[in-house]
């Protein structure tokens, strides 16, 4: 009668449905699943192929593109189990936007002068998408599922406020200077901007990860559940986590002219571009933050939203200054005013709803809506 208890004890050798962890089986100790190993290698090998010339491989390299999406949001939270929060969010974040980056530089350096408002579209649909689309979807669905999910207050106050600080100095102040007419900075102002959007963007970092780690985390989510994984795999998913996200840039240029052609063919405006890229690049990061919603972890949401939109201005806004000044453009940074309307009320109502330390679906409604007036004032001017 005593050996049953004994043999059983040990749970975390998966024998007990009820109660082995859900992280470790979804997580193996000791190897990746082998679909994301393989779908990366066969989306270079897509992109290898060459550019779509029909409508049939257009598909398929969207179909791949979604593939390595999805592979690189599991590795991603790989490596998020292993180092834990907000490491991993940053991890996902940064390693997205520097993708994201060389995107925009690469279409730029493609098409020159017809590529110079490409970067302010592309980051200002960046963080449309994150603030309002990412936010809005996890808190509505998280809401639904959990009533009200808590995160710490002063950590989004921080992010908030360092975003509103980039939005406004890179996207709205261009539009009213007069050193140079139109949404320009000239060269000077141009790198006083970048440097500004990289030392806040840096301050962020040090206190999201040492001075002020804490108020990055929500103690019920704090559970050191990473530990389950192993540093050999962690080590695997970070570089196949590489490989995945170059494979998903690459893939994403080789539809662009697609996706040009099919913006052009349904008479959307040149920003519809801006929206797609943005979408396409941000998909990992959306899935992640999705799945730590539906987990009852909106903390791990907030940080992948907002984090995504300051890695963004952060990051692009000076690498692209750094190309428009090497290629002698002048790069088109001021919004329209009805963008300019749309990125206030954004900032506006997501210190309000994200001032409580609570959620709850209201709040992503709230912002669903500003994400849907955004997208349908941006086909329908």
């Amino acid at each position: 009668m005593s050996d049953q208890p004994s043999a059983a004890h040990p749970s975390h050798q998966g024998k007990s449905p009820g109660q082995s962890p859900i992280r470790p089986a979804t997580f193996p100790c000791f190897a990746l699943a082998p679909w994301t190993i393989v779908v990366p290698f066969l989306a270079l090998a897509a992109i290898a192929l060459g550019k779509p010339g029909s409508i049939p491989m257009a598909v398929l390299i969207a179909v791949v593109l979604g593939a390595a999406i999805m592979a690189a949001v599991y590795h991603a939270e790989v490596i998020a189990h292993r180092v834990g929060e907000p490491f991993g969010t940053l991890i996902l974040a940064f390693a997205v936007t520097v993708i994201e980056t060389s995107l925009i530089v690469s279409i730029m350096l493609s098409e020159g002068v017809g590529a110079q408002a490409l970067a302010r579209d592309t980051v200002f649909a960046a963080v449309m998408i994150t603030i309002n689309g990412i936010v809005g979807v996890c808190l509505l669905l998280g809401g639904g599922r959990h009533h009200e999910q808590g995160y710490t207050q002063s950590g989004v106050n921080h992010g908030l406020a360092i975003l509103a600080t980039l939005s406004i100095l890179t996207l709205v102040l261009p539009n009213f200077t007069t050193s140079q007419t139109g949404p320009f900075y000239n060269d000077k102002q141009l790198i006083f901007v970048a440097v500004d959007a990289l030392m806040l963007y840096a301050t962020f970092v040090v206190a999201q990860t040492i001075r002020h780690r804490d108020h990055f985390l929500y103690p019920e989510e704090n559970d050191g559940s990473h530990e389950t994984v192993p540093a050999v795999k962690a080590i695997a998913a970070g570089a196949m986590l590489l490989v995945a996200l170059v494979a998903v840039v690459m893939l994403a240029k080789a539809l662009s002219p697609s996706i040009e052609a099919g913006v052009a063919a349904i008479g959307a405006p040149p920003a519809t571009v801006g929206i797609i890229i943005a979408a396409l690049v941000l998909a990992p990061e959306s899935l992640a933050a999705l799945g730590a919603a539906r987990a009852n972890r909106v903390q791990t949401s907030l940080n992948l939203a907002i984090g995504s939109a300051l890695a963004t201005i952060g990051l692009t806004i000076p690498a692209v200054a750094i190309a428009s000044l090497w290629m002698g453009l002048d790069l088109e940074l001021g919004l329209s005013l009805k963008s300019i309307a749309l990125l206030g009320l954004t900032l506006l109502v997501a210190t309000m709803t994200l001032s409580t330390g609570r959620t709850t679906l209201v709040q992503g409604m709230v912002h669903l809506v500003i994400f849907s007036t955004y997208l349908f004032t941006t086909l329908v001017p």
